[in-house]
């Protein structure tokens, strides 16, 4: 099997760093505008979840030009990472049934009827986090363009 040609991979970094940080300025905005009803409902600390919303905002704009590209990544995954905890706790399964295999009726969550929950999702912002955490923002970054020779000289 061939293999994939070195800028396609780092144009797949940063579509994939890109697309994060977006999600996870529109994920962390409205939590950070919302904070006593997130906590609330959250059943968590105002200032934990504070530090949750915070950081996803706050990474999810470090990413998308790729400042210091593992350690926004490491913030995301920890939030992402304790979601995954609370739904496993709580007993939802990995993947949900598709909301049109279930019958009428047999799902309304709090929203009313939707997708039922998962921690799907949440896995997979952990699957994302842990590529972007260990490649670095890639060719396309601020990283690569202000500080790989510093990063370099610290790891090598």
């Amino acid at each position: 099997m061939p293999s994939v040609p070195s800028d396609l991979g780092q144009v797949a970094l940063l579509v994939l760093r890109v697309f994060t940080g977006i999600c996870f300025i529109r994920h962390g905005w409205p939590k950070l505008r919302n904070l006593k009803t997130w906590s609330t409902a959250m059943k968590t600390p105002a200032w934990l979840c504070f530090l949750s919303a915070f950081s996803m905002w706050g990474a999810g704009i470090a990413l998308i030009p790729g400042f210091l590209s593992p350690l926004p990544a490491i913030a995301i995954f920890v939030s992402m990472a304790y979601a995954m905890v609370l739904e496993i706790f709580a007993g939802t399964p990995f993947i949900a049934p598709d909301p049109y295999q279930i019958p009428e009726g047999d799902y309304a969550g709090p929203m009313g009827v939707g997708e039922p929950p998962s921690w799907e999702k949440a896995a997979m912002y952990v699957v994302m986090c842990l590529v972007l955490a260990t490649c670095g923002g890639g060719l396309f970054s601020v990283d690569n363009l202000l500080i790989a020779d510093l990063v370099t000289s610290l790891l090598g």
